[in-house]
């Protein structure tokens, strides 16, 4: 099976706006070990509801600098996370809330990291056997008298760069925050091993913004004509 990396189209082929983010999220950290002030991106779950949480309004600030007030906010939400979600810092949570014009492709970027579908053209994937793709609901109101119902789609990090294409001598992670910090490479290759065999769309663990595509799921796009996502193939090893 071919793996494919999944970007937006630019420009973008349909004639469309949207501006949107997600409901909550945990705040980036000033880390008193490495002394950093960081927070990630690309890790979204939008199935997971904090509103039941007293303590949701404090997932929108942008920086905790009281790294065991982070701790404490991380694990409230890790009941309610996906099993085995790493919750680093900025990791998203709830609906993408916003406001677009237009009528937005059947499959698109909210962000270069967040997918989301029609549910029609959603269900006509799953209807083909896709397996992994969770649509879960937004927030988001299209200044269009027939928007469609948007749903954004919850990718899990699963598969894994090779180490072959990792930077030489690369220290290990922070013992406190986890940071790993390093640019994307220019020639990447994927560690077959790691990859999943039950879902045809995923992140990968290292860069949770590259969304992954099974050739199952680009064969499924292009059936549907939906043409506003680009593939580019990566080896794996």
């Amino acid at each position: 099976m071919r793996m494919f990396r999944a970007t937006p189209t630019f420009p973008p082929r349909s004639s469309w706006g949207l501006q949107a983010s997600s409901k909550w999220w945990l705040p980036g950290i000033h880390c008193p070990t490495c002394d950093e002030v960081w927070s990630g991106t690309g890790e979204a779950y939008p199935s997971v509801d904090l509103s039941s949480l007293a303590e949701h309004p404090k997932f929108t600030a942008r920086v905790e600098e009281d790294f065991e007030e982070f701790t404490r906010l991380r694990e409230l939400v890790r009941p309610l996370a996906p099993e085995g979600a790493v919750l680093e810092p900025g990791a998203n949570f709830g609906p993408l809330v916003g406001t677009g014009r237009g009528t937005p492709p059947p499959l698109f970027f909210a962000t270069p990291w967040q997918p989301v579908m029609q549910r029609e053209a959603l269900e006509q994937l799953q209807s083909l056997g896709l397996q992994g793709l969770l649509g879960c609901r937004t927030e988001l109101r299209l200044r269009s008298k027939a928007a469609p119902e948007l749903l954004e789609l919850q990718l899990e990090s699963r598969g894994e760069l090779h180490p072959t294409c990792l930077p030489r001598n690369l220290p290990q992670p922070c013992s406190t925050c986890g940071r790993l910090a390093f640019s994307f490479p220019s020639a990447p290759l994927l560690d077959w091993a790691s990859l999943p065999t039950d879902r045809d769309l995923f992140r990968l663990s290292h860069f949770k913004t590259a969304i992954i595509a099974t050739e199952r799921f680009i064969d499924a796009v292009r059936s549907l004509d939906i043409d506003d996502v680009q593939f580019r193939e990566l080896p794996a090893r």
